[in-house]
Protein backbone atom coordinates (compact mmCIF):
# COMPACT_ATOMS: atom_id res chain seq x y z
CA UNK A 1 0.00 0.00 0.00
CA UNK A 2 1.34 3.43 -1.14
CA UNK A 3 1.78 6.23 1.39
CA UNK A 4 -0.83 8.21 0.41
CA UNK A 5 -3.73 5.37 0.20
CA UNK A 6 -2.47 4.67 3.81
CA UNK A 7 -2.94 8.63 4.40
CA UNK A 8 -6.34 8.35 2.79
CA UNK A 9 -7.68 5.04 5.04
CA UNK A 10 -6.81 6.35 8.47
CA UNK A 11 -7.19 10.20 8.03
CA UNK A 12 -9.61 11.74 9.84
CA UNK A 13 -13.11 12.69 7.80
CA UNK A 14 -14.38 15.91 9.07
CA UNK A 15 -17.19 17.02 10.61
CA UNK A 16 -16.46 14.97 13.70
CA UNK A 17 -18.42 13.94 16.14
CA UNK A 18 -20.05 15.35 18.40
CA UNK A 19 -22.31 16.96 16.12
CA UNK A 20 -23.97 20.35 16.27
CA UNK A 21 -26.96 20.35 13.85
CA UNK A 22 -24.83 22.34 11.12
CA UNK A 23 -22.33 19.79 11.24
CA UNK A 24 -24.84 16.55 11.27
CA UNK A 25 -26.53 18.54 7.70
CA UNK A 26 -23.10 18.60 6.48
CA UNK A 27 -22.00 15.11 7.11
CA UNK A 28 -25.51 13.93 5.21
CA UNK A 29 -24.59 16.51 2.41
CA UNK A 30 -21.32 14.54 2.22
CA UNK A 31 -22.72 11.09 2.20
CA UNK A 32 -25.51 12.41 -0.40
CA UNK A 33 -22.75 13.64 -2.75
CA UNK A 34 -20.20 10.80 -2.53
CA UNK A 35 -23.10 7.75 -2.97
CA UNK A 36 -23.90 10.46 -5.92
CA UNK A 37 -20.64 9.87 -7.60
CA UNK A 38 -21.33 5.99 -7.91
CA UNK A 39 -17.69 5.22 -7.10
CA UNK A 40 -17.51 3.06 -4.65
CA UNK A 41 -13.74 3.47 -3.84
CA UNK A 42 -14.79 7.08 -2.73
CA UNK A 43 -17.81 6.09 -0.86
CA UNK A 44 -15.90 3.31 1.01
CA UNK A 45 -13.09 5.55 2.06
CA UNK A 46 -16.21 7.63 4.17
CA UNK A 47 -16.45 4.03 6.68
CA UNK A 48 -13.86 2.71 9.21
CA UNK A 49 -11.57 0.01 8.17
CA UNK A 50 -14.18 -2.55 9.87
CA UNK A 51 -17.39 -1.05 9.30
CA UNK A 52 -20.69 -2.38 9.90
CA UNK A 53 -23.86 -2.28 7.68
CA UNK A 54 -27.04 -4.03 7.42
CA UNK A 55 -28.68 -3.13 4.08
CA UNK A 56 -32.02 -4.72 3.70
CA UNK A 57 -30.61 -8.28 3.87
CA UNK A 58 -26.97 -7.61 3.32
CA UNK A 59 -24.69 -7.30 5.85
CA UNK A 60 -21.03 -6.38 4.75
CA UNK A 61 -18.38 -6.30 7.27
CA UNK A 62 -15.56 -3.53 5.73
CA UNK A 63 -14.20 -1.43 2.86
CA UNK A 64 -13.59 -4.22 1.05
CA UNK A 65 -17.40 -5.57 1.23
CA UNK A 66 -18.44 -2.34 1.10
CA UNK A 67 -16.81 -1.66 -2.27
CA UNK A 68 -18.12 -5.42 -3.32
CA UNK A 69 -21.50 -4.65 -2.59
CA UNK A 70 -21.40 -0.94 -3.97
CA UNK A 71 -20.61 -2.45 -7.28
CA UNK A 72 -23.17 -5.08 -7.65
CA UNK A 73 -26.04 -2.21 -6.15
CA UNK A 74 -25.42 0.44 -9.17
CA UNK A 75 -24.63 -2.56 -11.87
CA UNK A 76 -28.26 -2.91 -11.21
CA UNK A 77 -29.83 0.39 -9.98
CA UNK A 78 -29.23 2.41 -13.41
CA UNK A 79 -29.66 6.00 -13.05
CA UNK A 80 -29.17 6.26 -9.61
CA UNK A 81 -30.09 9.56 -8.18
CA UNK A 82 -30.30 9.90 -4.33
CA UNK A 83 -31.70 12.25 -1.89
CA UNK A 84 -30.61 12.15 1.97
CA UNK A 85 -31.94 14.53 4.85
CA UNK A 86 -31.45 14.67 8.51
CA UNK A 87 -33.68 13.29 10.86
CA UNK A 88 -32.33 13.63 14.23
CA UNK A 89 -28.49 14.02 16.01
CA UNK A 90 -26.38 13.18 19.10
CA UNK A 91 -23.30 13.40 19.90
CA UNK A 92 -21.74 10.47 17.65
CA UNK A 93 -24.96 9.65 15.73
CA UNK A 94 -27.19 10.85 13.34
CA UNK A 95 -30.64 9.70 11.77
CA UNK A 96 -31.03 9.93 7.81
CA UNK A 97 -33.89 9.39 6.30
CA UNK A 98 -33.62 9.30 1.97
CA UNK A 99 -35.24 8.18 -1.41
CA UNK A 100 -33.51 7.51 -4.33
CA UNK A 101 -34.40 6.81 -7.70
CA UNK A 102 -33.51 4.09 -10.24
CA UNK A 103 -34.30 2.04 -13.26
CA UNK A 104 -33.48 -1.75 -13.99
CA UNK A 105 -31.91 -2.94 -17.14
CA UNK A 106 -35.69 -3.15 -18.71
CA UNK A 107 -36.44 0.11 -17.79
CA UNK A 108 -38.53 -0.04 -15.22
CA UNK A 109 -38.16 3.25 -12.52
CA UNK A 110 -38.18 2.83 -9.40
CA UNK A 111 -38.26 4.81 -5.79
CA UNK A 112 -36.72 3.41 -3.09
CA UNK A 113 -37.55 5.00 0.33
CA UNK A 114 -35.47 4.54 3.89
CA UNK A 115 -33.81 5.73 6.80
CA UNK A 116 -30.10 4.72 8.00
CA UNK A 117 -28.76 5.03 11.52
CA UNK A 118 -24.61 5.85 11.53
CA UNK A 119 -22.39 5.90 14.48
CA UNK A 120 -19.30 7.67 13.67
CA UNK A 121 -15.93 7.11 15.42
CA UNK A 122 -13.63 10.05 16.89
CA UNK A 123 -12.10 10.68 13.51
CA UNK A 124 -15.68 10.82 11.52
CA UNK A 125 -15.78 7.72 10.00
CA UNK A 126 -18.85 5.62 10.01
CA UNK A 127 -18.60 2.53 12.01
CA UNK A 128 -22.12 1.54 12.23
CA UNK A 129 -24.66 1.71 9.38
CA UNK A 130 -28.16 0.34 9.16
CA UNK A 131 -30.74 0.74 6.78
CA UNK A 132 -34.43 -0.03 5.85
CA UNK A 133 -35.68 0.53 2.59
CA UNK A 134 -39.04 -0.03 1.04
CA UNK A 135 -39.15 -0.05 -3.17
CA UNK A 136 -42.08 1.75 -4.91
CA UNK A 137 -42.29 1.08 -8.33
CA UNK A 138 -43.33 4.53 -10.42
CA UNK A 139 -43.77 5.50 -14.30
CA UNK A 140 -41.05 7.17 -15.52
CA UNK A 141 -43.14 10.81 -15.38
CA UNK A 142 -43.35 9.95 -11.87
CA UNK A 143 -39.55 10.81 -11.19
CA UNK A 144 -38.55 13.36 -9.30
CA UNK A 145 -34.78 13.24 -9.51
CA UNK A 146 -33.80 14.51 -12.66
CA UNK A 147 -30.76 16.34 -12.62
CA UNK A 148 -27.63 15.35 -14.57
CA UNK A 149 -25.55 12.30 -12.94
CA UNK A 150 -23.54 13.23 -10.08
CA UNK A 151 -23.98 15.39 -7.00
CA UNK A 152 -27.62 17.00 -6.40
CA UNK A 153 -27.92 20.74 -7.52
CA UNK A 154 -27.96 23.01 -4.22
CA UNK A 155 -31.02 24.57 -5.76
CA UNK A 156 -32.84 21.54 -6.24
CA UNK A 157 -35.68 20.93 -3.72
CA UNK A 158 -34.93 18.26 -0.55
CA UNK A 159 -37.33 15.18 0.35
CA UNK A 160 -39.76 17.57 3.00
CA UNK A 161 -39.75 20.27 -0.57
CA UNK A 162 -41.25 17.55 -2.55
CA UNK A 163 -43.21 16.12 -0.03
CA UNK A 164 -41.74 12.81 0.20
Amino acid sequence: MNQMTQMTQTSARPPLPPFTRETAIQKVRMAEDAWNSRDPERVSLAYTENSRWRNRAEFPVGRAEIVAFLQRKWARELEYRLVKELWAFVENRIAVRFAYECRDAAGNWFRAHGNENWEFDERGLMQLRFASINDQPISESERMFRWPQGPRPADHPGLSDLGL
